[in-house]
């Protein structure tokens, strides 16, 4: 089992197992880490030189919104992450916004197809996770913007 955890382009979702396990999802491998899915957030921010407290600031000015805010991990390679809940849940998952290839409604919430064909399925309504992805889009184009300006 791994300690620690830098999230990369290659990450697809961080999954809770319970209040200090989380799984692993990247493009080729699957794992699992001592380590909550809160801890493994925080710990990435600040490798790339934040805090998810810094991380979440930033996202509240720029959209304008104070909960289940998506937040950029990292600037450069635009890596963004979004929750599928309340973040103060111990069974809030995050998502990578880059990776997702596309989705659907399944009978418990939403069915999720990454690009590489990995396909895991989330508890949370088709609106809610649609309203998730509009705010990470929204973010990852506020970035944009501000890069080329």
């Amino acid at each position: 089992m791994i300690d620690n955890y830098e999230i990369n382009i290659k990450t697809l979702a961080l999954i809770p197992l319970d209040d200090k396990l989380s799984k692993i999802y990247e493009q080729d491998n699957s794992f699992i880490i001592n380590k909550s899915v809160s801890e493994i957030i925080n710990y990435s921010c600040k490798y790339f030189g934040s805090s998810y407290n810094g991380r979440t600031e930033g996202s509240k000015n720029w959209l304008g919104v104070s909960y289940k805010l998506p937040i950029i991990i990292e600037e450069t390679q635009e890596i963004i992450f979004f929750p599928t809940s309340s973040p103060r849940y111990n069974n809030c998952s995050w998502i990578s916004l880059k990776n997702i290839n596309n989705y659907v409604k399944n009978q418990k919430g939403v069915t999720v197809n990454f690009k590489n064909d990995v396909t895991l399925e989330f508890d949370l309504s088709l609106c809610s996770f649609e309203n998730q992805i509009f705010r990470a889009l929204r973010l990852e184009n506020i970035l944009k913007e501000r890069k080329t300006s």
